[in-house]
């Protein structure tokens, strides 16, 4: 059954921070992208790192013809795997290379300053 979860202030979660919650069997990490927050389990689904202690960043998407056409995108919503540097959308827990793979995704939501999961 899904429960309801205080996870910290809004103050402690600035844009760019990350809460690891333990909460199940593998823990949520709680993201805040530029102001809004998410949440996804921290069992990477390749071969189960724990993605959360991933460094968060971007990625490379082809910017026009030629392999040196890269440019930055998505900025502070990827986190990388600490194993295998596989790349996932925290925003929606699609894998980067191959959006049908995913992790699982949580609600996240504020009330009164208040950070909440729910799992």
């Amino acid at each position: 059954m899904l429960q309801r979860r205080f996870v910290c202030t809004l103050d402690e979660l600035p844009p760019g921070g990350m809460k690891l919650v333990d909460v199940g069997k593998f823990g949520v990490g709680v993201y805040n992208v530029r102001g809004a927050l998410y949440a996804i389990v921290n069992y990477c689904s390749h071969q189960g790192a724990p993605l959360c202690q991933g460094l968060i960043g971007g990625t490379n998407e082809s910017a026009g013809d030629g392999p040196d056409r890269l440019r930055r995108v998505r900025d502070g919503q990827i986190v990388r795997c600490p194993w295998h540097n596989w790349e996932f959308d925290v925003t929606t827990g699609q894998n980067v290379a191959d959006p049908r793979r995913r992790v699982r995704t949580y609600q996240v939501d504020v009330s009164d300053g208040q950070v909440y999961l729910t799992a």
